[in-house]
C-alpha cells in the first residue's frame, strides 16, 4: 500500500492519497481545489492512476477538488448516500465497501458535524473527516449538524473500533498528524464526559466563528467544486 498525507495551510485540511502498490490504482480523500495540480504531480511522481475521489461531507471551509480531479483524470466521485450533492457519481451506504485493487475501504455513516458526514475505514486506518478530531470533535452548529448525532456517531461507532486504530482527521489546527482511538478515548477533552447531555451542553456552547465564505463554499461543493 502507498499512503500520503497532504496538508492545506489555508483551511488546515488534511487530504489523503491511498494507492495499491501492485495495480497502481489510487484514491484521494477530501481534496482541496487549490491543490489539485499538486495532487496530479504527486500521482505522476508515484506512477499512480487516480480512479476514485471521496469527500467525507459537504465542506464549509474550503472548496473541494473532486470535480476538477474528475475532469482531469476521469476518476469516479464518491460520497455517502446522505449527501445533497446530486453531481456525485457513486453514493455509498453505511458499511458498504469501496474496492481499490486488493484494498478494501469501508464506509461508515457518522452524522453530527453535518447530516451527510461519513468516515472511512481501511484496515486500521480511520479517516474520520470532521466527525472525530485529534483532541476535539467537529462542530455541530450548521449544515444540519446535531450534537446528539455526533455523540452517537463517536461513542457508538468510532470509539468501538479497536484502540490501536489510527485516527486520521479531516483537519488539525495544532500540527498533529495522527492519533489513535485509544489515545482519543483517554485524552480527548470532549470525550471525558458522563453522558450524552453533557456532550450536547459542550457542543451547544462552543460559540465558534463561522468559516469565511461558508455560503460560497457550500454552494460550490454541492456541485463538486464548481459554481
Amino acid at each position: 500500500m502507498i499512503f500520503k498525507q497532504v496538508f492545506d495551510q489555508k483551511s488546515s485540511t488534511y487530504t489523503y492519497l491511498i494507492a495499491s502498490s501492485t495495480g497502481r490504482e489510487a484514491l484521494i480523500i477530501d481534496p482541496v481545489l487549490e491543490n489539485v495540480e499538486d495532487y496530479i504531480k504527486l500521482l505522476s511522481e508515484l506512477d499512480l492512476r487516480l480512479v476514485k475521489v471521496i469527500d467525507t461531507h459537504i465542506h464549509a471551509d474550503h472548496v473541494t477538488g473532486a470535480g476538477k480531479l474528475r475532469d482531469k483524470t476521469k476518476c469516479v466521485t464518491i460520497m455517502g448516500d446522505h449527501t445533497p450533492a446530486d453531481a456525485v457519481e457513486i453514493k455509498v451506504k453505511d458499511e458498504e465497501v469501496i474496492k481499490l485493487d486488493e484494498l478494501n475501504i469501508r464506509a461508515l455513516y457518522t452524522p453530527g458535524h453535518t447530516s451527510d458526514s461519513f468516515s472511512f475505514l481501511m484496515d486500521n486506518y480511520l479517516f474520520s473527516g470532521d466527525t472525530l478530531l485529534i483532541n476535539g470533535t467537529g462542530r455541530t452548529d450548521f449544515q444540519n449538524g446535531n450534537a446528539k448525532d455526533s455523540y452517537d456517531s463517536i461513542f457508538h461507532k468510532l470509539l468501538r473500533l479497536p484502540s490501536e486504530t489510527l485516527l486520521y482527521p479531516g483537519h488539525d489546527y495544532n500540527g498533529k498528524m495522527v492519533s489513535s482511538i485509544g489515545k482519543e478515548k483517554k485524552f480527548n477533552p470532549r470525550l471525558q464526559i458522563n453522558d450524552v447531555d453533557e456532550y450536547i451542553e459542550i457542543m451547544n456552547n462552543l460559540n465558534l466563528k463561522k468559516p469565511d465564505q461558508i455560503d460560497f463554499n457550500i454552494a460550490s461543493n454541492l456541485k463538486l467544486g464548481s459554481i
